[in-house]
């Protein structure tokens, strides 16, 4: 049984945290639409702009996520969070005026760095949580992100009617409300006695990263869920642009199938993935979540139809179960006063996995749908994605076995 007070803190935060996913999520169905607008180029060319678009935006999380969470660790989560929901607000409104490519780029640069958002959030639910309840409530942080893909994709693609444009203003105003109702409701989580001196030579990605390997088990675990993660970049670099080449889906359509992909992952999380990781136990939890990715990854690439996809999306949601489990089991290698530069350090491998992810998922697109393309093959990236996450699999049930037998300790 949760504390009444740690419901409420984890009731706020996850509502934050909500709303800015509604936000990004709103501009997707969109994106490919504003990309040939502004320059002019076909749709296979269009992405490969976007997988620059998403590197800069995770080079920048890269490298300002540890600093987030170190942040955190000293001057308290509240805050960081208020700044990073202020900034995205800012920076959508600025995208929804770009006139040119280059002034998306710097914008997305710009996002980037707001963008670790999730790693305030995720130390703030470590501060408030049992450590017995971390994998649980985490799985919350999943939950959320599933709900903000149910609404804002949908929202939209239905704005996406309007212009491409539309959405992004929408996106603008939510994140702006987000954070005038944070500066009244958000209580800070980390308590004065508890905060550490702010270290640049920490406070970075590869000082994070030395200081995690000191952890015995976290440099086999940190593998197995970057390849992981890599895998997964080929869902947001090049879902939008995929259905379309493949199935000719409008806005709409692109916008109802992210939020059914949204709905299938909250649901799962919500009623499945927080009860079952306690029966079988995080390591089995991993192995069946990459399981499920990896039908997901190799369904999609090859269905013929578009209405089978909505079939791979519903048994792919429990691919959930990997987050929870993985960052749990990282969380108990750290003391309390560094869960916010471990959430720093997983941010951080997010990061690199979202600097080369897209470009390899996007460039595997374009070279198989180009014009003149030997071998027409829209699925390649869902294709390259399967073969990384059997390359996580095959680290976790033999590499890591042992790791998880002394609980990372």
């Amino acid at each position: 049984m949760r504390e009444p007070g740690e419901r409420r803190a984890l009731a706020i935060v996850l509502t934050a945290l909500l709303i800015d996913t509604i936000g990004f999520g709103i501009i997707m169905p969109v994106m490919p639409d504003l990309i040939v607008n502004l320059t002019h180029t076909p749709l296979s060319e269009a992405a490969r702009l976007a997988g620059w678009l998403l590197g800069v935006f995770a080079a920048m999380q890269f490298l300002f996520g540890p600093v987030m969470g170190g942040l955190g660790d000293h001057f308290g989560r509240r805050p960081v969070i208020l700044l990073s929901m202020a900034a995205f607000g800012l920076d959508y409104l600025v995208m929804g005026l770009a006139p040119t490519f280059g002034w998306l780029f710097v914008s997305r640069a710009v996002a980037g760095i707001a963008g670790a958002i999730f790693v305030p959030v995720a130390a703030y639910i470590a501060d408030i949580t049992p450590p017995e309840r971390r994998a649980q409530n985490f799985g919350l942080i999943g939950a959320a992100f599933g709900m903000g893909f149910v609404i804002g994709p949908g929202i939209g693609g239905l704005l996406g009617s309007f212009g491409p444009r539309a959405p992004f203003f929408v996106a603008a105003a939510l994140a702006l409300i987000n954070c005038i109702a944070g500066v009244f409701l958000l209580p800070e989580s980390l308590p004065a006695g508890r905060r550490r001196p702010f270290s640049i030579l920490r406070a970075n990605p590869f000082g994070t990263f030395r200081s995690l390997a000191r952890h015995r088990g976290a440099l086999v675990l940190f593998a197995a869920w970057f390849l992981w993660m890599l895998a997964h970049q080929s869902y947001p670099s090049t879902w939008a642009f995929f259905t379309k080449l493949k199935f000719g889906w409008s806005d709409r359509a692109i916008g109802a199938s992210l939020a059914y992909a949204g709905l299938a992952m909250a649901l799962a999380q919500t009623f499945v993935t927080r009860r079952l990781i306690p029966r079988i136990g995080e390591r089995r939890a991993i192995l069946i979540g990459l399981s499920v990715g990896l039908f997901g990854f190799l369904g999609s690439a090859f269905v013929p139809q578009g209405w089978m996809l909505y079939v791979v999306l519903s048994f792919s949601a429990l691919q959930g179960l990997v987050y929870p489990s993985m960052n749990s089991t990282l969380s108990k290698a750290c003391p309390p006063d560094e869960q916010g530069e471990l959430q720093g350090g997983v941010a951080s491998l997010q990061s690199v996995s979202a600097i080369i992810g897209p470009l390899l998922m996007t460039n595997a697109l374009a070279t198989f749908t180009r014009p003149g393309a030997r071998v027409h093959f829209p699925g390649a990236a869902f294709a390259l994605a399967g073969a990384l996450t059997i390359a996580s699999m095959l680290v976790v049930g033999l590499v890591a076995r042992g790791v998880f037998a002394r609980d990372v300790r």
